[in-house]
């Protein structure tokens, strides 16, 4: 049987907790009781673990044995800003599909009204994060960054393999690009808002030597094209 799999707040030896509004959903919804077992992501490790104590917001473990995780090639996905409903379905579908690292970007073209409001979203957005990355039996949720503008992006240190998404321009698709490198030992995507990337901002990217690819002949909305890029993506590295 797949036990279910939660990321602990406190750590330390043979002992797991979870707190606050985290623990309150095991404890109440989901009725917890002493005895049961689960998996705790601690850190880098994954453990067996046995409910020992059950409170309104703590519920503490009894840590057991490690349990070996496959290591995946770390994707950082560079996300413009954009609806936030429809943000907040990409940022969910994308930890499922176990990207390491969100970096949402104020771009040309996203709406003023969000660009102001994003910062206050970021508290959001790591829960929707964590909550997706337990349901999907991950070691840990995706980093979330502070949004910031492209051109702080991408002063970021250098990824062994960075691309950008653009709807104009490239004849090769994402696959293909994908396809003609081995060994790649850490992947960039970046994803434009709606409308996608305006011209000078796809020329930054090519100053910084992101390559760039396309999802293909059809236009797909911001949210379709980041949880795409990151399904294909998976599937090569």
């Amino acid at each position: 049987m797949t036990r279910r799999r939660w990321i602990a707040d406190e750590f330390s030896g043979d002992r797991a907790a979870l707190t606050g509004a985290h623990a309150a959903h095991l404890s109440r919804t989901l009725r917890a009781r002493v005895g049961q077992q689960f998996e705790v992501a601690c850190g880098e490790q994954v453990r067996r673990a046995t409910v020992s104590n059950v409170q309104d917001e703590r519920v503490e473990f009894a840590l057991g044995e490690e349990v070996m995780a496959r290591e995946a090639v770390p994707i950082t996905l560079l996300l413009a800003v954009f609806k936030f409903d429809r943000m907040e379905w990409a940022i969910e579908k994308c930890t499922e599909l176990n990207v390491t690292t969100i970096l949402p970007v104020i771009a040309r073209r996203t709406e003023k009204h969000l660009a102001l409001a994003a910062g206050k979203r970021v508290e959001r957005w790591r829960r929707i994060a964590r909550e997706a990355a337990e349901q999907s039996r991950r070691i840990a949720p995706p980093e979330i960054a502070d949004p910031v503008k492209l051109q702080i992006a991408l002063a970021r240190p250098g990824y062994d393999l960075p691309i950008v998404l653009s709807e104009a321009g490239p004849e090769a698709t994402l696959s293909k690009v994908l396809r003609a490198r081995d060994n790649v030992t850490s992947l960039a995507l970046a994803v434009g808002p709606e409308g996608g990337w305006t011209a000078d901002e796809l020329q930054l990217f090519g100053l910084s030597q992101w390559l760039a690819a396309s999802l293909g002949d059809t236009i797909l909305r911001a949210e379709t094209a980041a949880i795409s890029a990151v399904a294909i993506a998976k599937a090569w590295c």
